[in-house]
């Protein structure tokens, strides 16, 4: 069957199991974790070509303001050409996410094919997954919701899992599913394991709009009007789609599983059995990064001394990270930031980004890295009245044209060319040149060179938080105050 699937790719999430690498500002889907494209580029790429059999139209993303320039970069650097990027003004878990989706696809096409997809998974084998893929073909074709399935190789009590009415192996087509199992404990799990009528639940779904749509229907109708009225009251923005926030505040916040896919009877399962994993701790890092002879995972920066099963990862280049004596344990430094835990504990970690929220620590949400539709920033040093900053502008992007209330600021090109706007005068700074900008006055930089251009920027006033600014053009559309 030549089908065409519209993946839809879904790109939200907080990133507090894998702090403090990943941060609710940069959450994982978005870091470099096991290969030298992030999971989300990964993700996207996935879901391009395949086999004769599959035809992939342009991926919707669904993701938040927060991200939505992250996310285009990111696809231009994998060269992945995007569907609409679809902005939720609120996270409302999965439910009104794929509903929404659904109903942007059902417009053009009631019959529709659609595939659901996390945007922070590893799956490495992308022939595995298209043919998995051609195999759910089928029973979407008779009107099934089609839901994917991994082969466990272990008893994980970290996942949910799927029952099946009859054990399946990795070439089979879907079979009926009998029941949702919700994460087991070690006992249950082993058992489920022996049986080989249990896959790990990998929220992968396959389905046409309009029967995801009737499900919603049926099963979780109060869904249905608030995300009816998001879309129909959506505002283009810079290509992006925004959601009518107003109506999206309505939608109730359910996930995909709880709203429909418990409650419905048509399911079907295919089961996946390539490698996959939902890397949803610093454990499962562990598990499929490359180990030395002892079972260490050790990065480049880090060093280890008569350790055992342990993951030294190092995530700057001015930390060296060494582990003497260590077994089982985890530990991961940042510039400013450290991790140490055994490795048995990997899924409380959210516990330590609740505690340093309790403690209103900047490290508990915020990444050292600030992202923009521009390039990035991040902090090199902050004193009292004082802020040392390194500023990575991309080809052809422009800042806004701004001005400050209580700073001044002096500008050093380290790389490329900048070229520089304060008051009534333009001009260009090369590397190893440097400008200075007055308190109050207007300035811009722009990047008029076709490779990056680096700045060190140091703020000197009463206050240099990245909200006093007064904004006067943006190419970003963005409002008074906004960062950046």
């Amino acid at each position: 069957m030549n089908a065409k699937i519209t993946p839809i790719v879904l790109c939200g999430g907080s990133g507090t199991r894998l702090w403090p690498l990943s941060r609710r500002s940069y959450p994982k889907q978005f870091a470099k974790l096991t290969e030298e494209e992030s999971l989300f580029q990964a993700t996207v790429r996935r879901v391009q070509g395949g086999d004769s059999a599959i035809n992939f139209e342009p991926p919707v993303v669904v993701t938040n303001a927060d991200f939505r320039f992250i996310v285009t970069e990111q696809m231009q650097s994998v060269g992945v050409e995007p569907g609409p990027i679809m902005i939720e003004p609120a996270a409302r878990n999965t439910g009104p996410a794929v509903l929404v989706a659904a109903q942007f696809l059902w417009a053009q096409d009631p019959d529709a094919i659609m595939l659901v997809v996390p945007s922070d998974h590893l799956i490495p084998d992308t022939e595995a997954f298209h043919a998995a893929l051609g195999r759910g073909i089928e029973a979407v074709a008779a009107g099934k919701l089609v839901l994917f399935g991994i082969q466990p190789d272990r008893a994980e009590t970290g996942y949910g899992y799927l029952e099946l009415e009859n054990p399946a192996g990795p070439d089979a087509p879907a079979v009926t599913l009998r029941s949702f199992v919700e994460k087991p404990d070690k006992k249950r799990a082993e058992q489920m394991l022996a049986s080989g009528a249990f896959l790990w639940n990998a929220g992968i779904f396959l389905f046409r709009a309009k029967d995801i749509i009737a499900a919603f229907q049926k099963h979780a109708p109060t869904l249905m009007a608030p995300v009816t009225d998001a879309l129909a009251g959506a505002q283009n923005d810079l290509g992006f789609l925004r959601l009518d926030p107003a109506a999206w505040d309505l939608a109730p916040d359910i996930s995909l599983d709880y709203a429909v896919m418990e409650k419905a009877s048509d399911l079907a399962v295919v089961c996946y059995g390539a490698d996959w994993s939902d890397l949803g701790g610093w454990d499962a890092i562990w598990r499929v990064s490359n180990q030395d002879t002892d079972g260490n995972a050790v990065s480049v920066g880090a060093t280890a001394i008569d350790c055992q099963n342990s993951l030294l990862r190092s995530e700057s280049q001015s930390v060296e990270l060494v582990g003497i004596g260590l077994t089982d344990i985890i530990a991961v430094a940042m510039n400013d930031a450290v991790l140490v835990a055994t490795k048995d504990r990997a899924q409380d970690v959210k516990l330590a980004v609740e505690a340093l929220k309790a403690k209103a620590v900047t490290q508990a949400e915020t990444f050292p890295k600030d992202h923009r539709p521009w390039g990035w920033f991040e902090s090199l040093v902050v004193g009292p009245r004082f802020q040392v900053k390194r500023i990575v502008v991309h080809p052809g992007a422009s800042l806004s044209l701004q001005s400050h209330f209580h700073r001044s600021e002096h500008w050093i090109v380290v790389e490329g060319t900048a070229e520089v706007t304060v008051d009534d005068t333009v001009r260009l700074v090369t590397e190893n040149e440097s400008i200075y900008v007055p308190l109050g006055s207007v300035h811009r930089m722009v990047n008029p060179g076709k490779v990056p251009m680096v700045l060190i920027e140091v703020q000197t006033g009463s206050y240099v938080g990245e909200d006093d600014i007064v904004r006067y053009e943006d190419v970003y559309a963005r409002g008074q105050g906004a960062k950046g």
